[in-house]
Order: structure tokens, then sequence, then C-alpha cells
């Protein structure tokens, strides 16, 4: 079954009245769904339509916070929602999971847990809900590629957003054959499918995001109150997120710190002659001399001013 293509706008309603309106229609569409916002004139707009087993909308909003409600969302089912970023970005929160989406991105989120999408002004994003059990047939460990940001510069998700922006495009099918509706279906979930579980995803995904760690670090490795936790903080992303990252290269954040820390110190006390090692520690992130030379004498075998003479 293919339904007639809905529009919704708060421009037709009063402003005082514009987020109660917005909220009705995406708790409508969504069970548990809610919106927020600052903004004092809310302007937004939404298509929704459905195709198949397929609930689909592409709102247009401003800055606003969406947030679901999973014990609500319960009473719709037992669903995941597929959020691809088309224009803007968004913070996208879900467990443990923060993660910045931009254009292109795409990320599957359990309606079982709770959720909350932070969109930035001008967002343009297109969103599926669909069956569980759907997409398990399809993907077993759905589990696994759950929460997780698929990168909008692999093939298999710019195949995917190319494919949803051409069922926008079409227009209204609700005269759709029913052998149509099944076929194009079919084609959303192996497309989903594939993209979910590219192997190149993860891949791609973790070398941008070690490749930003790593720059942060290096802007940041004389500061001896740099923690893994302010990394997380800084790139938007959980804290098990960056210690994925680092698990790539056969490191924790912590360990990868301390051989930066160290590498600068050896440098600078080969390069920087008249200054004293407490200096050198100091400015290499160092807080404490001693645990300095500890560190220094387990990773080069001797300590810190024999090292310098050796050189």
């Amino acid at each position: 079954m293919v339904q007639n293509i809905e529009h919704f706008a708060t421009a037709e309603v009063d402003q005082l009245e514009r987020l109660e309106f917005w909220n009705r229609i995406a708790s409508e569409t969504f069970c548990g769904l809610s919106i927020d916002s600052e903004r004092e004139s809310f302007d937004a707009e939404m298509w929704r339509w459905s195709m198949g087993d397929l609930t689909m909308i592409r709102p247009r909003s401003p800055n606003a916070v969406v947030q679901r409600n999973a014990r609500i969302a319960r009473n719709g089912g037992d669903c995941v929602m597929l959020h691809l970023q088309h224009a803007g970005s968004c913070l996208h929160a879900q467990a443990n999971e923060i993660h910045h989406l931009r254009a292109g991105d795409v990320i599957l989120t359990d309606s079982n847990e709770n959720y909350r999408v932070d969109l930035s002004g001008d967002n343009d994003m297109l969103v599926v809900e669909m069956p569980r059990l759907a997409l398990v047939q399809r993907v077993p460990n759905l589990n696994d590629v759950l929460s997780r940001r698929i990168a909008g510069e692999t093939p298999s998700s710019r195949l995917l957003h190319d494919f949803l922006l051409s069922l926008w495009r079409q227009g209204d099918q609700s005269n759709a054959d029913p052998a149509m509706v099944k076929g194009v279906t079919d084609v959303f979930y192996n497309l989903l499918t594939m993209a979910l579980c590219d192997r190149n995803v993860n891949a791609e995904s973790d070398a941008r995001i070690i490749n930003r760690l790593t720059a942060l670090v290096k802007a940041r490795i004389c500061d001896p109150d740099l923690r893994p936790s302010d990394l997380a903080d800084q790139l938007g992303v959980s804290i098990r997120t960056v210690q994925n990252a680092f698990a790539t290269i056969g490191a924790t954040p912590s360990a990868y710190i301390l051989s930066k820390r160290l590498s600068l110190a050896a440098d600078r006390l080969i390069a920087a002659q008249q200054l004293s090692i407490t200096s050198i520690a100091y400015e290499s992130g160092f807080n404490d001399c001693s645990y300095f030379t500890r560190c220094f004498k387990q990773k080069y075998g001797v300590s810190p001013s024999a090292y310098r003479a050796q050189h």
C-alpha cells in the first residue's frame, strides 16, 4: 500500500501555536516523538508518506531538539529508524553513543531505547521507520550496527541516499501497483543492508575519527589536563568511540597520549640542552617529575639525564 504524500507547514499556524502543532504532527507520525525549540518563530515543514511497511518523512526545520520516549514508542510496534542527513548537521545520541552527522551521513536508531537529536539550523533530513523483523531477516547482527554512524562518503551510503531522494522526487505513487510497491521496498531493504554490511563503512569512519583524534592530541600534548574524555567532548562522540578508534592502531587513548608526551620530551632533551629535566617534563605535559622519570625509563631503558648524556 502507498499513502498519498501529506504536507504540513507551521507557516499556516499562528506563531504561538506552531511548536504545539509540530509536536502533534510528530507524535501522530512516530509514537513518543517530541520537539523543543528556543525559536520564537518556529518555521518548519514536513512531507509524510508510506510505502508498504515503510513510513517516511522529510522534515525541514530550524534549531531544535528532537527526543523519542522509548516507553511510548513501543506502542507503535518493534521498529528501527533510519536517519539520513540530507543537509545541515545534527548531534545524534542514543545509549552511550553520540555522533555528529553531516550531510550524507546515515544512522540506524533503535526505537526501544530513548534517543535525542540536536538539529542545527536549516536542517533537512530523510527519516524512515521500518519493522525490526524485516531488517533482522537480512542483517542478523542488527544490534551490532544500531546507533553507529555510516559515513556519507561510502559508495553504499551514497546509493541509499540517491534512492531515497528518487522516491521523494517521484511524488504521489498512491495508485502504484502492489508488485511495484513490493519491488521498491525490497530495493530499499537491499540497499540499506548493503550500507550496513559494507566493510568499508567502519574502516572509513574509524580512519576519519583517528585522524581527528591524533590531530587533537598533537595540538594539546603540552596540556597536563588532557584526558581521553576531553577528546570525546571535543569531537562530540562517546568515550567508547574514542577507545574503539585508538584500538584500530593498537593503543588505548591514555597510552597514546603518554607515548607522544615521552617522544616530545626525548626530542627536547637533545634539542634544548639549556633546559632542566624538570622544565622539559612540564613542557611535555607532565605535572609530576618523578612520574615522568619512571615512565621515561620504562620506555627508553635509561633515565632522562642518561638519555641526554648519550645523545
